[in-house]
């Protein structure tokens, strides 16, 4: 009978921390994507699962259901924290692509994302693509591999459950979106808005030349030439980016402790 149990209880822990990798696995970046297939996904989660099983002591999991469904949804909960701290920097690249294209004119050239599978201003796939290619060349997912292996010492299966403070901090990490996105955006912004008003003065001083004819066409070319020239500038941005997405990984798994 206590072999049964103990059985039982070592087969609970594996499950729920193959809840918590599974979660990760959907909702970061990269590994995230719906290009990578389910069986993949499967498949790393099972293999993660056995590797990271072993290397760490698991606590004795309560055998009520009730006490199951609380592990269970706290563990989905940790996961998905991991992997949306991370995700929302790529989503901040896709936003800063948009506000772009909308001032260079490109706003209505959209192609189907790879990502999500839906039409998406062209711009804003660039900038995503860049941003996911700067994740891999930055070797982010083996930060995100490292932390999700080291939250089972800080957070074994079954001491995390979702609190107040965790929501606050989750929309707190959501917010930053947009702060980042304008950042990565703003050369460009800031160029295209020096241009209409050099433009708009133009006009006024002599109404005879067909400013919004070459006007799109100024502000076109002098976004491509702003946007060529900082993208040299992406990779100390993005690696402060990720870090600060790692470090509020860490934050929200202090608070829901």
């Amino acid at each position: 009978m206590d072999i049964g149990l103990n059985l039982g209880s070592m087969l609970a822990a594996a499950l729920f921390a193959g809840l918590r990798i599974g979660g990760v696995m959907v909702f970061s970046p990269f590994l995230g994507s719906l290009s990578v297939p389910m069986q993949v996904k499967a498949g790393l989660t099972l293999a993660l699962t056995a590797l990271l099983y072993p290397a760490y002591a698991f606590p004795r999991i309560e055998s009520s259901l009730l006490g199951w469904t609380r592990i269970a949804l706290g563990e989905a909960v940790i996961g998905l924290l991991l992997g949306l701290t991370l995700n929302f920097i790529l989503e901040a690249a896709q936003f800063a692509g948009q506000m772009i294209g909308m001032q260079m004119g490109f706003s209505l050239v959209n192609i189907l994302d790879p990502q999500t599978q839906v039409d998406t201003p062209v711009l804003s796939i660039f900038s995503q693509l860049v941003a996911l290619l700067i994740f891999l060349q930055l070797d982010v997912h083996h930060w995100l591999l490292r932390g999700l292996a080291a939250s089972f010492s800080y957070l074994p299966p079954g001491a995390a459950w979702p609190k107040l403070g965790l929501t606050a901090g989750v929309l707190q990490a959501a917010g930053s979106l947009w702060l980042v996105g304008l950042q990565i955006a703003a050369p460009v912004v800031a160029a295209t808005l020096l241009a209409d008003i050099a433009l708009g003065f133009l006009g006024k001083a002599s109404p005879q030349l067909p400013v919004l004819f070459f006007g799109l066409s100024i502000k076109s070319l002098l976004g491509l030439v702003v946007l060529v020239g900082t993208l040299a500038l992406w990779p100390r941005v993005f690696e402060r980016q990720f870090s600060a997405a790692i470090a509020a990984g860490e934050h929200l798994l202090h608070l829901a402790r």
